[in-house]
């Protein structure tokens, strides 16, 4: 498969493309920085999801070399766990900016190249955060809610491509994202689930490849919560 991760230089993304680089499939990673991969396979665009042109551009080059693209992950995201009185309007943008419409910009370019393969798959990315509606995330949580919506609608208005369209939320994970997080709020955050650990990037890995299997082509506009809701 060819398989396009977005926000690859860092973290769960970094993580997810070497792992299916190892499986033997080719990944196309999208980042605003550098990505140290150097397997074969790799393909790396310095390109900010939330720059139209820019984006517009890539998968420009994405066609020329490709064809195609099997799989869409729109993994890059920023975080922001404030008291909603404290937050400063322009941060709350560009977490909206990032996660929401970054996603968005992404799966309707995308959606050109995945018409042509024959097991189309998106898999957006969620957060436990937002069925449990924590304290200090309103702008974090507020943005992966629209990820959600925009994960059932295109699901809908995809179908009719041979698209499926589903999402990932994950518990907290020990990469970058949160580690300027204070750690009584993380600690907050895992009593509310039911199995009180953090999440390990295998386990968004195997959410992920469930969703994207040949046998999963029936399955579409759902939402996948790590560690349960307590």
């Amino acid at each position: 498969m060819i398989i396009l991760i977005t926000g690859t230089s860092r973290g769960i993304g970094r993580y997810l493309a070497g792992r299916f680089l190892s499986e033997g499939h080719s990944v196309i990673g999208f980042s605003r920085s550098g990505c140290d991969i150097k397997e074969a396979g790799f393909h790396h665009f310095a390109v900010d999801v939330t720059d139209e042109k820019g984006v517009i551009k890539a998968l420009g080059e994405v066609r020329k070399q490709f064809g195609l693209i099997d799989v869409l992950i729109n993994n890059a995201g920023i975080a922001s766990m404030n008291h909603f009185c404290l937050t400063p309007l322009e941060t709350a943008k560009r977490v909206m900016d990032v996660n929401f419409f970054g996603s968005f910009l992404m799966t309707r370019e995308c959606a050109k190249l995945l018409r042509k393969s024959r097991n189309a798959r998106i898999v957006n990315f969620s957060t436990i955060a937002v069925p449990l509606n924590l304290e200090g995330e309103a702008s974090y949580a507020a943005s992966k809610s629209a990820v959600e919506t925009l994960t059932r609608t295109t699901a809908k208005e995809l179908s009719g491509y041979g698209i499926t369209v589903n999402a990932v939320g994950p518990v907290p994970i020990k990469t970058a994202l949160i580690a300027g997080v204070p750690e009584d709020k993380i600690r907050n955050l895992l009593a509310h689930q039911a199995i009180k650990r953090f999440g390990e990037p295998e386990d968004v890995y195997n959410v992920i490849d469930f969703f994207i299997r040949p046998e999963s082509g029936f399955i579409t506009g759902q939402v996948v919560y790590l560690g349960g809701i307590n």
